[in-house]
């Protein structure tokens, strides 16, 4: 057995050399004879020593530093959580933002931002593209036909009424036409304030995925040490800050964009 155990450990260096880079996609398999139980301490012990040694550096540079950086790699910690996955869902946040700027917060009103406007319908909610059929008569003139759909007109009428884009429709039979408002001072700040309330939802759901990433990395405290612990919620907590100051940055220049 301790022939078995020298063999292991005999190991150890190189698995701290070529872990200590950016990563190998988890740690390196057995070394021949080495049995199960032995190899899953080995593995602990390599990424404990590593991310204790992450932990210290970044201490160290930290010092007469407000706030030091962490960079852990995401092949180390992937059986605690997948900060590749987390990454995504915050970058799935930022982009739906910007989608929702592009697509409906526009000073000059063009049929393309009735499209998603939800309607409320007996059957269920329904974007307003699925309904009717949305043209853009004139330049100050967009008609929704809901020939397709007659019994929704009213419930469309009044989702784009209260939309928020300030538009006023007019109903004839199954014609919904919307006249395109003058662009405004107070128009244009109306814009604004949609654009900041779009901005505070999609922080509220980039906290919903920072705890739900942090609530992960809690159901491991008892299996690995609190440095691991903190420098993971340390790097959630960055990554979170990063999204948030890109999502800062977008309604800044969405806001100068929409107040001239």
């Amino acid at each position: 057995m301790m022939a078995v155990v020298l063999r292991c450990f005999r190991h150890l260096p190189s698995l701290l050399y070529r872990s200590s880079f950016t990563m190998v996609r988890g740690l390196p398999q057995a070394p021949a004879g080495c049995p199960a139980l032995l190899l899953d301490g080995c593995r602990q012990c390599v990424r404990q020593m590593l991310l204790t040694r992450q932990l210290a550096t970044k201490k160290a540079k930290g010092k007469g530093q407000s706030q030091a950086r962490v960079n852990v790699s995401a092949a180390l910690v992937e059986d605690i959580i997948n900060l590749e996955e987390t990454n995504e869902d915050m970058r799935a946040v930022v982009e739906a933002l910007r989608e929702d700027f592009s697509r409906n917060l526009s000073v000059r009103t063009s049929p393309g931002a009735l499209d998603h406007i939800i309607v409320m319908t007996k059957d269920g909610k329904f974007p307003l593209n699925q309904l009717g059929q949305i043209s853009q008569k004139s330049p100050q003139l967009i008609v929704v036909n809901m020939i397709n759909f007659p019994e929704s007109t009213a419930a469309a009428t009044k989702a784009i009424r209260e939309s928020g884009m300030n538009l006023n429709p007019e109903v004839d039979g199954t014609i919904i036409r919307v006249p395109i408002p003058k662009v405004t001072r107070e128009h244009r700040e109306s814009l604004a304030k949609l654009a900041k309330q779009s901005t505070n939802k999609s922080k509220e759901a980039l906290r919903k995925v920072r705890s739900k990433s942090i609530n992960q990395v809690k159901k491991f405290k008892n299996k690995v040490s609190e440095d691991t612990i903190r420098l993971l919620e340390k790097q959630i907590q960055q990554m979170a800050d990063s999204t948030t100051a890109e999502m800062d940055k977008l309604l800044a220049a969405k806001t100068k964009e929409l107040l001239g």
